[in-house]
């Protein structure tokens, strides 16, 4: 009887998100197997138990996706599981922490696509700011961004200290420089905006981050992507099926347009089944990350 194919979920936190396990159930798995507080160290163990278990036939329908909210330990456990493989027990193993590497890699790759439509450009030299910036789609949003080549700056709501401490991470773990930054008024937003060519907004869902006022200060504003899909958006003017549109209140940068959270959440589902299918699929072993989602983004942008 031939083996039925199974994915391994890591996760930990509490409890395993509802949307991966749908999504890796869409993707054609068999077999959805959550686990929930698992540790660092645990990481290890828990794959050699899902590698030497099923046979080098096995294998080839075992896969493991590691979840939670931290990017940082999400890549910690996704190389704790490739150093634990024995070839040719190998399994694919994909990191997604949150969405927030297909989510960032599908908002890069919308704008990156209206830059390019829009202004005949790329990333490079560019000046993008990231609200939102320390959580985890906007800190995988600016590392993507700069490794691209833009002059990318993260902003924290409240605390310089906690922008610095992401900011420090991102240059130890991925060789980046951001720029970090506090911006809790409207004046500080508008600073910020006044030099800016892209604006990513990966802020709290609900949460309007910049009205219409503060983008009249923007001159040179390029394209604003928002990923709030909850009311009050975060850029107004920017709604949901925003897909390339005029920005409405940027009367300094005419040819300024946006992208809106459901424009951006269509890619971000598309890229998503397709990693997952990925790991089902591949003949050998891959190890997927926001790198490889980038890269399948821009393919489907």
């Amino acid at each position: 009887m031939s083996k039925r194919s199974i994915i391994h979920m890591l996760n930990p936190m509490k409890q395993n998100s509802p949307f991966d396990i749908n999504m890796a159930l869409d993707a054609g798995y068999d077999l959805i197997m959550p686990y929930n507080n698992v540790e660092l160290n645990e990481v290890a163990g828990l794959t050699q138990d899902a590698i030497f278990s099923r046979g080098p036939a096995g294998v080839k329908k075992t896969g493991l996706f590691i979840g939670g909210r931290d990017i940082g330990l999400a890549m910690d456990m996704l190389d704790a599981a490739k150093s634990a493989m024995v070839p040719p027990f190998e399994i694919p193993v994909f990191a997604d922490p949150s969405g927030a590497f297909t989510t960032a890699a599908a908002l890069v790759a919308c704008v990156e696509r209206e830059l390019k439509k829009h202004f005949n450009q790329d990333y490079k030299g560019c000046k993008a700011v990231v609200f939102g910036g320390t959580g985890p789609v906007g800190l995988a949003t600016a590392v993507i961004a700069a490794l691209q080549g833009a002059h990318t700056t993260i902003v924290d709501h409240f605390s310089l200290d906690t922008a610095l401490q992401f900011s420090d991470e991102a240059r130890k773990r991925y060789g980046v420089n951001l720029r970090a930054t506090t911006a809790a008024s409207d004046a500080d937003k508008a600073r910020l905006l006044s030099d800016a060519d892209v604006v990513f907004c990966t802020a709290k869902a609900g949460v309007q981050v910049l009205n219409a006022s503060v983008l009249e200060d923007a001159k040179q504003l390029k394209v604003a992507g928002d990923v709030n899909a909850v009311a009050p958006l975060g850029i107004e003017g920017v709604e949901l099926m925003h897909n390339g549109e005029p920005l409405k209140f940027a009367p300094q940068c005419p040819k300024s347009v946006g992208i809106g959270a459901l424009a951006v959440g269509n890619v971000k589902y598309k890229l998503q089944q397709a990693l997952l299918k990925e790991t089902l699929e591949s003949d050998k072993p891959v190890y997927l990350d926001f790198r490889n989602a980038f890269e399948g983004a821009r393919k489907l942008v």
